[in-house]
């Protein structure tokens, strides 16, 4: 993979790329943490379509302000991103908090947004409050793979525990819920099976509330799919371009809000 820094709000930007054929497919990582949990999915998408994967402002390898941004702000930066990187038109993938920043992005600035692909979607409704999403992330641990961990420590150190608070923080009090209804482009909703964080009932609300939206859930995963499952998961977001956007581009713009299970 290539890697890339342009100058967002005088400060550098940090992002890695598997070039391919457009569209181009733009992962944002979730709430402390940085790319490094999307690479090998970049590297996998990166056969069939020109795949990136940015570090928002504090997080990784991009600088950030002293006070942490709030979720409003670091979705501005992800557009200003694009615009200095020259990109429209391009497929945001959000994993967990990234699904939270890449929704805000769709919702206020929509010329910018072909579609989106939210994977393992936070925060549910259901479940909005520190001590449930703590059990709940203890739950799900498992199901990860403990190669995990010192990628997560690491950006935990890179962050720090400020960022790292105040994305989480972010992530609690935003409604997803109430934007949603509001995204009007193609979605894709995916869900690790064995995902402690997002139950399937939360993401087929998700699906329900989106105007063009679907749901596939994939096995033997939990809730870090594009680590755990990443050349399946760029097998879904391949036929997704294929199918949902293909059909948007000829005029069908209806999408099944059915139910997808990936091999």
């Amino acid at each position: 993979m290539q890697s890339f820094a342009v100058t967002v709000e005088g400060r550098p930007m940090v992002a890695w790329r598997s070039a391919g054929r457009a569209p181009a497919v733009v992962c944002i990582h979730g709430a402390g943490v940085s790319s490094r949990e999307f690479r090998p999915f970049v590297e996998a998408l990166g056969h069939h379509h020109d795949a990136w994967t940015v570090d928002l402002p504090g997080f990784g390898a991009s600088a950030g302000p002293p006070k942490p941004l709030d979720l409003r702000a670091l979705a501005d930066a992800v557009a200003e991103w694009l615009s200095a990187v020259g990109m429209d038109q391009v497929v945001l993938l959000g994993g967990s908090f990234g699904c939270q920043v890449a929704v805000d992005v769709a919702v206020r600035h929509p010329a910018r947004i072909a579609g989106l692909v939210l994977v393992g979607p936070t925060v549910d409704a259901a479940a909005r409050g520190f001590v449930r999403q703590l059990l709940r992330w203890m739950r799900n641990s498992p199901h990860e793979q403990l190669s995990m961990l010192p990628l997560n420590l690491a950006d935990y150190r890179d962050a720090g525990m400020r960022r790292v608070v105040g994305a989480f923080s972010e992530s609690l009090r935003d409604r997803i819920e109430d934007k949603l209804p509001h995204v009007l482009v193609p979605t894709l909703v995916v869900r690790g099976a064995e995902d402690r964080l997002v139950p399937q009932e939360w993401a087929e609300e998700v699906t329900r509330f989106l105007p063009a939206g679907r749901l596939a859930v994939v096995p033997k995963s939990g809730h870090m799919v594009p680590y755990r499952r990443p050349g399946l998961l760029a097998r879904l977001v391949t036929e997704f371009l294929a199918h949902d956007l293909g059909a948007i581009g000829s005029g069908d713009g209806a999408l099944s809000k059915g139910r997808k299970r990936a091999e």
